[in-house]
């Protein structure tokens, strides 16, 4: 982590169909209007290593797990460079979409060698909001975009994700939210669960109880 950090990093996880990408969006809108300055990222990063960690990992879930941490190491720069230039830096995913996708299909042994790769190969999120959501739903949302599913995008697969998450925003403390809601509710609750104003070089905040709202 930079010594010169001074911006807040908001993780959204969820599985696919669950609405990351709208709720980021909205999100950043509302955080401006509120007078943060605010960088939008999604992972992964880059296009073609995110192609090949989506291939491999439906065949070996660890190298497609080592694919999507390269791709963290090899955007942290950049990260970093955007903790210190805003008030906060909301990523459409993070670390914890590995654990969940990759690590759930993973032996306990590999899944902490996981856990001790991710903070050295990119920045921990200060909060993390869930967008929970059954894999039915999820389903019929992904079944409304164009183009094909992805090859992680089918029922049994994202049921068995989606019970790593809610185990992970159980350990983790997150903010868990009905990803159903309207768009303007979940901006609403996340926004009442972060710091009040910036942060400059503020120490991380202590885990808070999972709220479910």
């Amino acid at each position: 982590m930079t010594a010169h950090r001074r911006g807040l990093l908001l993780a959204l996880e969820g599985i696919d169909g669950a609405g990351k990408s709208t709720l980021a969006r909205a999100l950043a809108q509302r955080l401006r209007r509120d007078g943060r300055s605010v960088r939008l990222r999604r992972e992964p990063s880059d296009r073609e290593l995110g192609r090949l960690a989506q291939l491999a990992g439906a065949r070996d879930p660890w190298t497609g797990a080592v694919y999507f941490t390269l791709d963290r190491f090899l955007a942290r720069p950049s990260l970093e460079r955007d903790l210190q230039r805003a008030d906060v830096v909301v990523t459409d995913r993070s670390l914890y979409s590995t654990l969940a996708y990759q690590g759930s299909a993973l032996g306990a042994s590999a899944v902490r060698r996981l856990e001790e790769l991710g903070p050295r190969a990119t920045v921990l999120p200060d909060r993390v909001a869930l967008l929970d959501l059954s894999p039915a739903e999820a389903l019929r949302r992904v079944g409304r975009r164009a183009g094909a599913r992805g090859p992680l995008e089918r029922e049994r697969t994202l049921q068995r994700v989606a019970a790593r998450y809610r185990r992970l925003a159980r350990q983790g403390a997150w903010t868990v939210l009905d990803a159903r809601r309207p768009t303007a509710e979940l901006v609403d609750a996340i926004v009442r669960s972060l710091p009040e104003g910036p942060r400059r070089n503020a120490p991380r905040p202590a885990p808070a109880r999972e709220q479910r709202t």
